[in-house]
């Protein structure tokens, strides 16, 4: 895939929606490109989220791990997944693990990078503020609606 296809796939992800070709050409030229073999691990449940992946091709199956020590796959995440946003923003640890079902080609976006993208262009910073409290809303009114099964 060439950058332009890259800037195209960013595009399309709700994180990056609306954002500029500019804006977008920097994420896509600073991330790293990576194939990840089929049964391969990407990262484990636990460890410490320093970045975010976006699938390109192939896929991953998402496992967790419960108390008990019992796996389970929780969800496939094919092309133009984003996984792990959240650790774009802050420091957190992977609900998941995350294993290639196949050979899978995958971009990683470093939160020192994303920091950069927000630093340079602020009115990315509040397009991403404003789909984080969306994002929020959101959530609260599914539990809202939610709320009588627990009374």
């Amino acid at each position: 895939m060439a950058l332009t296809d890259d800037i195209h796939l960013l595009s399309q992800l709700p994180l990056f929606k609306d954002m500029s070709e500019d804006q977008l050409r920097l994420i896509a030229f600073g991330a790293d490109r990576r194939m990840i073999a089929a049964g391969q691990m990407l990262f484990r449940q636990g460890a410490p989220a320093e970045s975010a992946y976006v699938v390109l091709s192939g896929s991953l199956e998402l496992r967790t791990t419960s108390s008990d020590g019992m796996q389970r796959a929780d969800a496939v995440a094919g092309p133009g997944t984003l996984i792990s946003e959240l650790a774009l923003v802050t420091l957190v640890e992977r609900k998941f693990t995350a294993i290639a079902r196949e050979d899978t080609s995958i971009i990683r976006i470093t939160r020192a990078l994303f920091h950069r993208l927000i630093e340079e262009y602020p009115d990315a910073a509040r397009l991403i503020e404003n789909r984080i409290r969306d994002n929020l809303a959101e959530l609260a009114a599914k539990a809202a609606s939610q709320f009588h099964r627990f009374s």
